[in-house]
C-alpha cells in the first residue's frame, strides 16, 4: 500500500486546494451574475465532456501508461486553473471563462477516474481493494467538510488570487507524487485480446463486457435506478430545507455539513474495515440503508431532525461505493478495466442531467400545489410530512426514498445479482469447468 498511499496523499492535498478554489470561484461568479442558473450551468459544462468522451477515455487508459494518463489529467486541471488565475490577476476574467475551465476540468476527470480505479488493481493486493477504495471515498468526501471552512478563513487574507495560486502549487505536488511511484502495467488477459480493434470497437467493448454478464449488468442497473431516485431527492433537499425554514441559509449549511461529515466518517470506517466478506451485501445493504435515510429527510421538518437523517444517509455511501468498486476490480481483468469502468460509470451517471428535471417538474407543478391547501393528497399525507411550503417536496423525497429502497430489494431477489461473486470468477481465477 506504500506507493498507493503516497499517491493518495498527493491527491488529498490537491483536491482540497481545488475544492477551496471552487468555493471561492462560486462566490465570485454569483457576485458577477446573481444567477443560480449560471452556477448550475457550470456542472453541465463539467459533465458534458464526460458523457461524450468517457468510452474513448477508457480505451486510451487501457492502451497507454496509466501513470502518465493520471499525470496528464492533473496537468489539464492545472492548465484550467492557471488560465483562470492569469485572467483574474489581469482583471480580464469573465464568467464565461469559468465554463471553459469547467469543461477542461471535466475532460481531465474523464481520464482520471478510470485511470486511478484501474491502477489500484495493479498497485494494491486484492484483499486490500476495499481499504484502498475507502481511502478514495474519503478523498472525495473530506474536502466537502474542510474546503469551505479553510477557503472562508483564507479569502479575506490572501484573496481569490492567493487561493488559486495555492491550488496551482498543489497540482504539481500531486504530479510529483505520481512521478516517484511505480504503477505496474496490467498483465495481458484473454479479455484484453478479445477487445483489440479500432478505438471505437474497443470503446464499445466496455459495454459489451457488462451486457454479457447478467450479474454485473444487474449491479449497474441498481446504481442507475438508485442514482435516479437519489438524485431526485438530493435535488430537492436544498429548496425543501429553505422552504421549511423561511430561507434560512444557515440551516441549509448545517444540514449539508452533516451529510459531508457522515460521508467522511463512512470513508474513515471503510479505510480501516474491509467491509463484508461478500461485497454484494455491502452494495445492496448500503443502498437500502441510504434510501431509509433519504426517506427520513423527507419526513423531517426541523434542523434537529434533518441533521441525523442527512448523516445516516451519507455515512453508508462509502460502504456502497467501496464494496462495488472492489467487486468490479476483482472480477474485471486489469487490462480492460479502463474501458469497462468508463462504460459502467457512464451507465450510472446517465441519470445526472435527468434527475433534476424530473424532480423540479414534479415538485413545482404536482406535489407542492397539492400539499398547500385542502386537497386529497394533503389529507392523506399531511400527518406524515405536514402541509404548507416544502411539504410537497418532503413527500416527493419520501417517495424517492421508498423507491430507492425497492431497488436493492429487487437486487436481492435477482439471483444473478445476489450471487454475482460466486457465479462470476475473479479475473485471476480460472472459470469453473462445465460438463
Amino acid at each position: 500500500m506504500t506507493a498507493f498511499l503516497l499517491v493518495w496523499v498527493g491527491q488529498v492535498i490537491s483536491v482540497l486546494a481545488s475544492s477551496m478554489s471552487h468555493f471561492g470561484l462560486t462566490i465570485w461568479m454569483f457576485q458577477q451574475t446573481g444567477s443560480a442558473t449560471a452556477l448550475g450551468l457550470l456542472q453541465v459544462a463539467f459533465i458534458v465532456p464526460f458523457l461524450i468522451l468517457s468510452p474513448v477515455a477508457g480505451v486510451l487508459v487501457d492502451r497507454h501508461n496509466r501513470k502518465l494518463m493520471m499525470m496528464v489529467s492533473d496537468l489539464a486541471a492545472a492548465v484550467a486553473t492557471g488560465g483562470i488565475l492569469l485572467l483574474l490577476a489581469l482583471d480580464r476574467l469573465a464568467f464565461w471563462h469559468l465554463y471553459v475551465a469547467a469543461a477542461l476540468n471535466g475532460l481531465g476527470n474523464t481520464f482520471q477516474w478510470p485511470a486511478y480505479s484501474a491502477a489500484i488493481s495493479t498497485m494494491v493486493p486484492k484483499e486490500q481493494y476495499s481499504r484502498a477504495n475507502g481511502l478514495m471515498s474519503l478523498l472525495e468526501a473530506g474536502p466537502g467538510v474542510l474546503a469551505p471552512l479553510m477557503a472562508g478563513a483564507l479569502l479575506p487574507i490572501i484573496g481569490l488570487v492567493g487561493i488559486l495560486s495555492l491550488d496551482m502549487v498543489t497540482f504539481f505536488v500531486a504530479i510529483a507524487a505520481l512521478a516517484i511511484v511505480v504503477v505496474p502495467r496490467p498483465k495481458a488477459s484473454a479479455a484484453g485480446a478479445e477487445a483489440r480493434g479500432s478505438v471505437w470497437q474497443e470503446a464499445v467493448y466496455g459495454f459489451r463486457y457488462i451486457f454479457r454478464r447478467p450479474g454485473l449488468l444487474g449491479l449497474q442497473l441498481v446504481f442507475f435506478f438508485g442514482n435516479l431516485f437519489g438524485g431526485m431527492a438530493y435535488t430537492l433537499l436544498a429548496p425543501m430545507v429553505l422552504a421549511r425554514t423561511g430561507n434560512n441559509s444557515v440551516a441549509l449549511g448545517v444540514v449539508q455539513s452533516a451529510g459531508a461529515v457522515g460521508a467522511v466518517v463512512g470513508g474513515v470506517v471503510m479505510s480501516v474495515w474491509s467491509g463484508f466478506r461478500r461485497r454484494v451485501h455491502g452494495v445492496l445493504l448500503g443502498w437500502a440503508l441510504s434510501a431509509v435515510g433519504v426517506a427520513l429527510l423527507g419526513v423531517a421538518r426541523t434542523v434537529g431532525q434533518w441533521i441525523p437523517a442527512a448523516f445516516f444517509a451519507a455515512v453508508v455511501s462509502p460502504l456502497v461505493n467501496t464494496s462495488n468498486q472492489a467487486l468490479w476490480q476483482a472480477k474485471v481483468p486489469p487490462d480492460v478495466q479502463g474501458r469497462v469502468f468508463s462504460a459502467r460509470r457512464l451507465i450510472a451517471w446517465f441519470t445526472t442531467p435527468i434527475s433534476p428535471v424530473i424532480a423540479g417538474t414534479l415538485a413545482d407543478f404536482v406535489f407542492e400545489p397539492a400539499m398547500q391547501g385542502d386537497t386529497a393528497l394533503a389529507a392523506a399525507f399531511g400527518g406524515l410530512v405536514g402541509t404548507g411550503p416544502g411539504a410537497g417536496m418532503g413527500l416527493l423525497v419520501v417517495l424517492c426514498g421508498l423507491l430507492g429502497l425497492a431497488v436493492p430489494l429487487v437486487g436481492y431477489l435477482t439471483p444473478a445479482v445476489r450471487c454475482v461473486e460466486t457465479d462470476l470468477p475473479d479475473h485471476d481465477q480460472p472459470a469453473p469447468s462445465t460438463g
